[in-house]
């Protein structure tokens, strides 16, 4: 094993959704896209960063010990409130040494972001192994981006098969073909997603042109190994009766073997407050969509749309995967 670090932003356990069985999924940090309406912003920055929760501070007159661990307490780094709590950090000042978040008593400070060891990781995969046995999950890698980390990536799923732990991998596919081969050599499922078929509009939303990511979901399309794809279901932006003509389009005329679901997401703003935590604006906060019956009724609407070019769609991520494809 070659037991690299990598930045892990968060294990979780026993989730169902991304792949078949009951899985573990490792977020990776870092992301070459910045969504609009991404509700994990801490993934964006591959780096450890502060994370501030003021709502949880007692007062500095109080505690203080994140101003006294602080490498430069006269540069007034620490923003504070009428409270006399942390409000925020000034992070053009902070270091980013992290002393702060080590200290506090009370999950205020909080590092977003722990580097592990590939063997660090695969122990707490390990598990819940049995559980993967009896219903046909495994692992999981996500993000942020996984291949802003594909060494360490490529590391976990060459453990995991050792091990005899199915893989599945979750990507934007915004790199290189050459490191994503690499990856699918020891991945069971792929998912990705296509987030707009227009160029300038999918640049306006995620901050880099679709074109890449087009190109490479052609390419897995010829590989040997099942995938799903994704679309979120964002009004207004990416869930329009045009987008979704144009990506029914695309997938049945361009893509050489058919994905197993194309799962339609939908929209939620479950993240809005991590923003908060790491100083930065949520860009669609003051944007009026519609109501969730409204939406509803819309995604249902685009699905039968979709439906008519005879392609696997569904609505959401929990429908039991077709794996005897593969």
């Amino acid at each position: 094993m070659n037991d690299i670090n990598g930045n892990v932003f968060n294990i979780q356990r026993y989730t169902v959704h991304d792949g078949p069985g009951i899985r573990t999924e490792i977020f990776l940090k870092g992301c070459s896209l910045k969504c609009l309406w991404c509700c994990n912003p801490e993934s964006f920055n591959k780096n450890l960063e502060i994370g501030v929760y003021p709502d949880k501070c007692i007062g500095i007159d109080k505690c203080g010990y994140c101003l006294e661990a602080c490498s430069f307490p006269k540069e007034k780094i620490f923003e504070i409130n009428e409270n006399n709590a942390v409000e925020s950090i000034n992070r053009e000042l902070c270091t980013n040494c992290l002393r702060c978040a080590e200290v506090c008593p009370g999950d205020v400070i909080i590092t977003w972001g722990e580097i592990k060891k590939v063997s660090e990781v695969i122990e707490e995969v390990s598990k819940d192994k049995i559980y993967y046995d009896e219903s046909g999950g495994g692992i999981t890698i996500s993000g942020g981006e996984l291949l802003v980390q594909w060494e360490f990536a490529l590391e976990l799923l060459k453990e995991s098969k050792r091990l005899g732990i199915n893989t599945c991998i979750e990507t934007t596919l915004y790199a290189k073909w050459n490191i994503i081969e690499q990856l699918l050599d020891y991945s069971d499922l792929l998912i990705t997603d296509i987030k707009h078929m227009n160029a300038k509009k999918h640049k306006e939303f995620t901050g880099v042109s679709n074109k890449l990511i087009l190109e490479n979901i052609i390419k897995v399309s010829k590989e040997d190994i099942p995938y799903l794809i994704r679309i979120p279901m964002v009004p207004d932006h990416v869930a329009t009766e045009e987008n979704m003509r144009e990506t029914a389009k695309f997938i049945k005329e361009e893509l050489k073997n058919m994905p197993l679901q194309i799962q339609l997401l939908p929209f939620h703003e479950y993240g809005q407050s991590k923003y908060n935590t790491l100083g930065m604006s949520y860009l669609l906060k003051n944007y009026n969509f519609p109501e969730r019956k409204t939406q509803n009724y819309l995604i249902e609407s685009l699905h039968t749309i979709m439906l008519d070019y005879q392609i696997p769609v569904v609505i959401g991520s929990t429908n039991k995967l077709p794996l005897s494809k593969k």
